[in-house]
């Protein structure tokens, strides 16, 4: 069987240099620069644009005055050929931006299944893993890391260098300056943990044995009045701390510089 064919309208800029995979569609209007490559079966809708060194995967979808790829915006870019890595199945709403790295030779990356919002913003340097739903609004600065299963409610901001853990949420218009480890809410400005997320666990699956095991994870953390040292080694010390969850978060404390995020009580 023959290759899918590209459709690319008429009014659309593809400068030379630019590759487009099997079946990609190119609306009205958009602007493909000449580093930009398009995997199989990605489709940019009118007035898009996708710009410097560029990857998107396959079946990535851009809505219109949707911008990827476009300089930093940190001050401190000295020159050189930074860019974007983008997985597949990713989803870009309409005026979502995600700008390149700062440093010659780094990336931007977003790993697969992303749907992002509406008006959102991935900053220079962010790296975004798989499975995680920005929602309308939201504002990563530069150097933002979150990780899979990741929920960030609309126009929730978080600091530039924060960390949000696998399977977490940040709830809408909250303020995030600090870490918010795996499986927890926070909310508030700034942002606080408040509850465990029972509800987003038990839709990715987990079970009734795993979610006490965050239950007690978040007791210890946040409930029990201990400090964030003293916590950690309780959650080290105790007979469950083996165990993906407990090791999950242990690991995500230990690599933390800017700070676990307090609990509502703290």
């Amino acid at each position: 069987m023959s290759a899918i064919p590209t459709k690319v309208h008429p009014t659309a800029i593809v400068e030379a240099g630019a590759e487009l995979g099997a079946g990609v569609e190119v609306g009205a209007f958009v602007f493909l620069g000449a580093s930009v490559r398009l995997g199989a079966g990605t489709r940019v809708h009118h007035h898009a644009s996708v710009e410097g060194d560029t990857v998107l995967g396959k079946n990535c979808e851009v809505f219109p005055y949707a911008c990827l790829g476009a300089k930093t915006q940190d001050l401190k870019f000295a020159g050189g050929r930074p860019g974007v890595r983008i997985g597949d199945r990713n989803v870009f709403r309409e005026y979502v931006t995600v700008h390149a790295a700062t440093k010659d030779g780094e990336f931007t990356r977003l790993g697969d299944d992303n749907t992002i919002l509406a008006y959102s913003h991935v900053a220079h340097d962010c790296v975004l893993g798989n499975d995680i739903v920005m929602s309308n609004g939201v504002q990563l600065a530069g150097h933002v890391t979150v990780e899979d299963f990741a929920v960030i409610g609309g126009y929730g901001g978080v600091h530039q260098f924060c960390r949000i853990g696998a399977y977490a949420m940040l709830s809408a218009t909250a303020k995030l300056v600090q870490d918010l480890p795996p499986f927890f809410i926070a909310d508030g400005t700034p942002a606080v943990v408040r509850a465990y997320n029972k509800v987003g666990l038990e839709r990715r699956g987990f079970s009734v044995e795993q979610l006490d095991r965050v239950r007690q994870i978040y007791r210890l953390l946040f409930r029990e009045g201990l400090n964030r040292t003293q916590a950690l080694d309780k959650l080290r010390e105790h007979p469950l701390a083996a165990t993906k969850e407990f090791q999950r978060v242990l690991d995500f404390a230990a690599k933390s510089e800017r700070g676990l995020a307090p609990g509502s009580g703290a």
